[in-house]
């Protein structure tokens, strides 16, 4: 029996003894949801569940954990696997017997998928370290669903020290478990946030003559920014401005001296991202400047498009054969991205469909997760460790 065999070996044999346990790991971090930078709990049973494997752990600052199995590969560098921990602030309605305990918290996003997968191939891969080439590093990263992410806060903490490629699962609950989706290039998008406040003197709005009118001017930015910014950056991109909320005045007969517009900004390039801030402000100041009224902006940088490398893709694609589907460019945005700054790596989806019923949406209070997709998951990251060692020792 090769090396990469006794790993399959072992690995199914912990699933068939430990499967079911796996599973009530992820329905009691499914109960027991805690919010960015609070998976102090969550943290804590991670380090548990890894000691008892008889793994070492260290734990990460304020939360967050990663743990080594193995020996690094001939180039004294290894594989990394992430999965990210924290919750949404939104309260549950699915109905489920093991339903968030936490009023206004859970896992509407998977992150209790994802930190189980994690978790349980850590475990498996444990009674076979020996047989690792390269080992792997597992990072139990906190607080994804903040902007900019808490990617940055580990990577500070040396969680990619020694690291050749890095890979993640997101769940997909529109995608039937036992599928993965894989795409190269851009698979999520960055995502800003923009914030512009006008304001002038205010007045009656029989005399608009008299004053600067901030409500004209907002809906200026409103319904021109999108269509400037459609005619400065190649459509081709994915670059899309949405705003989501308008505030201004009480009355119908007052021009107001102060009102807020706030969007987004979305794009599946990340030359874009970087360009794009200057440009918003540069045609934000043109929209405002005839209408006479004073502005200021509050651009937010979230997180840069997650581009999946060509080979790291292709090792996942070989590893799972004919479970690979092509997945499409999300809009939605991912710190996962902050790692592929420095490494190579790729994220794949998920899925975690049952095959009946609605399907369900990812940040929705009804989002569901077939309990199947653990075994799938862990199944999906030793193939990688095996083929990774097989094929590419030397990416990176």
């Amino acid at each position: 029996m090769t090396s990469s065999e006794a790993i399959t070996a072992h690995v199914e044999e912990w699933l068939s003894a430990h499967g079911e346990e796996a599973i009530g790991w992820r329905h009691y971090l499914h109960e027991h949801p805690e919010l960015s930078h609070e998976e102090h709990a969550t943290t804590q049973f991670i380090v548990d569940k890894l000691e008892k494997a008889g793994l070492k752990p260290k734990r990460l600052t304020p939360t967050g954990a990663y743990v080594d199995i193995g020996e690094p590969g001939s180039d004294g560098r290894r594989l990394a696997i992430r999965a990210d921990m924290d919750a949404l602030p939104i309260d549950e309605e699915t109905g489920l017997t093991y339903s968030s305990t936490v009023p206004g918290v859970s896992h509407a996003c998977g992150h209790d998928l994802h930190v189980t997968v994690a978790l349980s191939t850590a475990c498996a891969l444990a009674t076979c370290a020996e047989s690792l080439n390269p080992g792997v590093r597992f990072i139990f990263q906190p607080a994804e669903e903040v902007m900019d992410g808490g990617a940055p806060e580990v990577i500070e903490q040396g969680v990619l020290d020694g690291v050749a490629a890095i890979y993640a699962v997101h769940a997909e609950p529109k995608l039937k478990v036992g599928s993965i989706g894989i795409r190269t290039g851009a698979i999520t998008s960055a995502g800003d946030v923009l914030e512009i406040t006008v304001t002038g003197p205010g007045g009656h709005t029989s005399r608009p003559q008299q004053t600067t009118d901030v409500v004209y001017a907002l809906s200026s930015v409103v319904t021109q920014l999108p269509a400037l910014l459609s005619r400065r950056v190649d459509p081709r991109t994915g670059t899309v401005l949405v705003f989501g909320a308008i505030h201004a005045g009480h009355a119908a007969n007052a021009i107001p001296k102060e009102g807020t517009i706030m969007g987004t900004i979305r794009t599946a390039d990340i030359a874009v991202w970087r360009r794009i801030q200057p440009l918003m402000e540069e045609l934000i100041g043109q929209i405002i400047a005839p209408t006479g009224c004073t502005y200021s902006i509050n651009y937010i940088r979230g997180v840069p498009p997650v581009v999946n490398d060509e080979v790291a893709t292709a090792v996942i694609a070989e590893a799972v054969g004919a479970a690979a589907v092509q997945a499409p460019q999300s809009s939605g945005g991912e710190d996962f991205s902050w790692y592929l700054e420095h490494v190579p790596g790729s994220m794949a989806r998920l899925g975690c469909w049952s095959g009946e019923g609605e399907k369900k949406d990812l940040h929705c209070s009804d989002m569901l997760v077939d309990d199947r997709a653990v075994a799938v998951g862990v199944r999906l990251f030793v193939a990688i460790a095996r083929k990774f060692g097989e094929k590419y020792p030397g990416l990176g």
